[in-house]
């Protein structure tokens, strides 16, 4: 499909949610979040999946989201279904425990899906970058609040404000990666750990993740909360124009701050 699409397998008690759109390095669209939420809920409810796994076909886990159809005057309507699981988890965390497999690009988005989810495993190919403040705007997903409780509050500044791009040595060594492994290992490698987390008593896990989220639900509530308030002042901004077209002009974006 020219637009990608979100494909799923089943494998035993694991369930495979696969993002292909490898020709435009797995760039997302307004359809395929809706898939991806379609397939996360699918996740939650039904009993028979135990375990999710998250990966992506081609080089590249994400290059993040193909920007102009999220945002300005070709923006496409989003229709993600009321009670559907949030890819994010920021309305609703899909209460199963979800490996994610990184490879290449990961990018914006790319980084908020996976710390939405519980244990990464990563190429050691894997280039990050949280560059939405590059785009003119700010990370929306989740990241101004999960990249901080993974890595603490120096590392996470000193990544979202430089938006600079850095390996997968370096999200391991600051707990945004949990394995590192060779390219074209890192699926098999999830799979694996999907297999064993599968092997334990559903219940035990599951009760586990809701557990441990309630220890920090009260700080994430707010950081949620906060979001619609950045999102109207930075996607109603010049800047956030500006940050729009010179991606569309691939060229050096001039930001005024406002």
């Amino acid at each position: 499909m020219s637009e990608g699409q979100i494909r799923t397998e089943v494998h035993g008690h694991v369930f495979k949610i696969i993002i292909d759109n490898a020709a435009k390095k797995n760039a997302f669209t307004p359809v395929m979040m809706e898939q991806l939420s379609d397939a996360l809920t699918e996740l939650h409810d039904n009993e028979a999946y135990r375990v999710g796994v998250i990966c992506a076909d081609g080089r590249d886990f994400t290059a993040g989201l193909d920007m102009p159809k999220f945002f300005g005057p070709t923006a496409e309507k989003r229709n993600i279904k009321d009670g559907n699981v949030d890819p994010f988890g920021l309305s609703k965390r899909c209460r199963k425990p979800i490996v994610t497999a990184v490879q290449g690009i990961v990018f914006t988005i790319g980084i908020e899906l996976m710390l939405a989810g519980d244990i990464v495993v990563a190429a050691d190919d894997a280039r990050f970058c949280q560059m939405e403040a590059k785009r003119g705007i700010a990370p929306l997903g989740g990241a101004h609040f999960r990249f901080l409780s993974r890595a603490g509050w120096g590392d996470a500044m000193y990544h979202l404000f430089l938006c600079d791009e850095f390996s997968a040595e370096r999200a391991h060594a600051i707990g945004l990666v949990q394995e590192i492994v060779a390219p074209g290992e890192q699926v098999e490698r999830a799979m694996a750990l999907a297999a064993i987390i599968a092997r334990n008593a559903p219940l035990g896990i599951q009760v586990t993740k809701e557990a441990a989220a309630k220890y920090i639900e009260g700080g994430e509530a707010a950081a949620i909360a906060y979001i619609p308030k950045i999102r109207d002042r930075v996607l109603g901004s010049a800047d956030a124009m500006e940050g729009i077209q010179s991606f569309i002009e691939r060229r050096a974006a001039l930001f005024q701050g406002r």
